[in-house]
């Protein structure tokens, strides 16, 4: 389909599919997890990484001990976004994917956006977690690995990568590729009995750093950093000082800390997408979200006291810290148990991330949006190799090239960005008319029903005013819809806006800047005005057993939080957060928008001739089941 005119190319960046389950994703399941399931499995998809590297990188580099604060901080962020996950969730059962709610809620672009976003998420986070058991295992040999390949290659590593190429993480992730290519499975009961060891050697950690631990070493001086002696304790130099105590870099390093660490809270969502396994998912879902958040952030939060309590920040190792930090106290024993534990505690957070990639490319391409040979499936195996292949080979060479702190950056803005789509998602949803959301759209971009924001009717344009703030009716309307949808995205520019001038020039903001406090008064005077039209507006009467409170004000903050976090993240990020965004963009506009199912009258896509593909396996067959 080509666009005739501007206004039918808008039509078709935001045309919808219904709430209601499309063909070929909805197949029988049995209800059979509790809460205490779903928050098992939450645990064990969001303790991983974060816990065993995040927590030094940040402590030594940006927050020292103060790293508690930023957890917090990315904590409450979290919880924001686990409430919109919460409601949304309960509310679209048959799926616990934000491509799929972008795609009912707000149109096709949005979905584009947040399903291309969560492929690069899910590579990136592969990447990361394999260059983190690489560092682990080479630091349980005595660091014999890296210290021979940088000497080999660090004279031709340019600055943006990292000092050498990680052959090891390379060979694992490729491993992991191959194996989901031949047709494994997710194991549950790994992912059980590793969770369960996870959470024991951690509470080992917490104890051993508050028995060893010394209270001194939140309360550093310059004195005490001149006398450190670089090598002593396995510590081969020193991080920055900063200016000492518990908060050395200051409010700005505890904000850039939870920027960073809010990629160490991500994985609840995995209890969304068990919905439908549920017994009773519009009460489980929430609860068990937020019990998830809290267990995590008691975990990190420990971990983080007692590593920064056992060693003085500025000396924390960033590549192995936990392991190094039991060298630096004498516990030789421990430092090997720790290391090993870790290698698990990665071996099953990869297993976790590999295995949704290929389904969010696979889904894509089924709706036309991605290329359609990513959506063959190997008669064999009953796997997408190509999606599977192309998204290992590119987390392959990221794990191979990119420095460990990009990736942790990259995938916290990635993961920010999908979060504010789902807060999105929900306020749009909780407005609009049953009727949009019960039965498909029409295709024909021609009609104005074909969209949210399509023109109101001529006979209500001179009410459109008085329709702001005194709506006619209770329940809503397409009217009413569309008013939210443009509500929400002109506040969605508006807190941008809002959150860049605060991150970019937050003293002179409150200095008193004639200029920019101007400005950001102006813009929080149009957010609240905004604000309270949305609020005017009637609700979908559904009844849900969870609902966000407080709206809009609750998905608005969460929305800001996530926006506000996204700006502190660095510029190198962003360049690479761009690039990655301008290839899509490219594909989109490009093929996506020609060959989209939503714009073709529901018609499949033309099967391929390869002789090698099954076109008979039916979708629902093709998910990846835990064993």
């Amino acid at each position: 389909m080509r666009c005739q005119d501007p206004r039918q190319c808008g039509q078709k960046l935001i045309r919808r599919w219904p709430l209601k389950p499309r063909e070929g994703l909805e197949s029988p399941v049995t209800r059979r997890l509790n809460i205490l399931h779903l928050v098992v499995l939450g645990v064990g998809s969001t303790l991983g990484v974060g816990v065993y590297l995040v927590v030094g990188v940040v402590a030594l580099f940006v927050a020292g001990p103060a790293i508690i604060i930023s957890f917090l901080v990315a904590t409450l962020s979290s919880v924001l976004s686990g409430l919109c996950y919460a409601e949304i969730g309960t509310r679209i059962l048959w799926t616990g994917s934000v491509y799929h709610y972008s795609y009912i809620s707000v149109g096709e672009l949005w979905a584009f956006i947040a399903g291309w976003n969560l492929i690069l998420s899910y590579i990136v986070a592969s990447a990361s977690v394999a260059k983190a058991w690489s560092s682990t295992f080479d630091s349980l040999i005595g660091n014999h690995i890296s210290q021979a390949l940088q000497k080999t290659f660090f004279q031709y590593m340019p600055d943006y990568l990292a000092t050498y190429p990680d052959f090891v993480a390379l060979a694992v992730v490729l491993l992991f590729t191959g194996a989901l290519a031949l047709g494994a499975r997710q194991s549950a009961l790994i992912t059980k009995v590793f969770t369960g060891i996870n959470v024991l050697v951690l509470i080992f950690i917490m104890l051993s750093g508050f028995i060893k631990g010394d209270l001194h070493n939140w309360k550093l001086t310059e004195q005490d950093y001149t006398s450190i002696t670089p090598g002593s304790g396995g510590i081969s130099s020193l991080g920055p000082l900063g200016f000492g105590g518990f908060v050395p870099f200051g409010l700005d390093g505890i904000l850039h800390g939870a920027a960073t660490c809010f990629y160490a809270l991500v994985g609840f969502d995995v209890i969304v997408t068990k919905g439908e396994e549920a017994l009773n998912p519009r009460r489980s879902i929430p609860w068990s979200i937020l019990i998830t958040i809290f267990i995590c952030f008691l975990a990190y939060s420990g971990v983080s006291a007692a590593l920064t309590l056992m060693v003085p920040y500025y000396q924390i190792h960033p590549e192995s810290p936990l392991p190094q930090a039991f060298l630096y106290i004498g516990w030789d024993v421990a430092r090997y148990v720790v290391a090993v534990t870790t290698l698990c505690a990665l071996t099953s957070r990869l297993q976790n991330i590999f295995f949704p990639i290929p389904e969010v490319i696979k889904d894509m391409a089924h709706d036309g949006l991605l290329f359609q040979g990513l959506a063959n499936v190997f008669a064999r195996t009953r796997t997408p190799i190509m999606a599977i292949m192309s998204s290992g080979n590119l987390a392959g060479l990221l794990a191979l090239l990119f420095k460990f702190s990009d990736l942790l950056n990259l995938m916290s803005i990635e993961n920010l960005l999908v979060y504010s789509l789902v807060a999105f998602s929900m306020l749009v949803l909780r407005y609009q008319p049953e009727q949009n959301l019960s039965k498909r759209e029409e295709i024909d971009v021609s009609e104005c029903e074909a969209s949210p924001l399509a023109p109101v009717r001529e006979a209500g344009t001179s009410n459109i005013l008085k329709t702001l703030w005194y709506p006619i009716n209770t329940i809503p309307t397409q009217e009413s819809g569309q008013i939210i949808y443009g509500c929400t995205l002109l506040l969605v520019l508006l807190l941008t806006i809002l959150s860049l001038i605060l991150a970019q020039w937050p003293s002179q903001v409150f200095s008193g800047d004639p200029v920019l406090t101007t400005v950001a008064v102006l813009l929080l005077l149009l957010i609240a005005g905004v604000t309270v039209i949305i609020w005017r507006q009637p609700q979908d009467p559904t009844a849900l057993y969870f609902k966000v409170p407080v709206l809009p004000v609750l998905p608005l903050v969460s929305i800001f939080v996530n926006i506000y976090l996204m700006m502190l993240i660095t510029h190198r990020t962003w360049t690479q957060f761009g690039v990655w965004n301008a290839i899509g963009f490219l594909i989109y506009f490009g093929y996506g928008i020609r060959h989209s199912l939503a714009g073709n009258n529901h018609q499949q896509p033309p099967a391929s001739a390869s002789q090698t593909l099954d076109k008979n396996i039916p979708d629902a067959e093709l998910s990846y089941p835990q064993e």
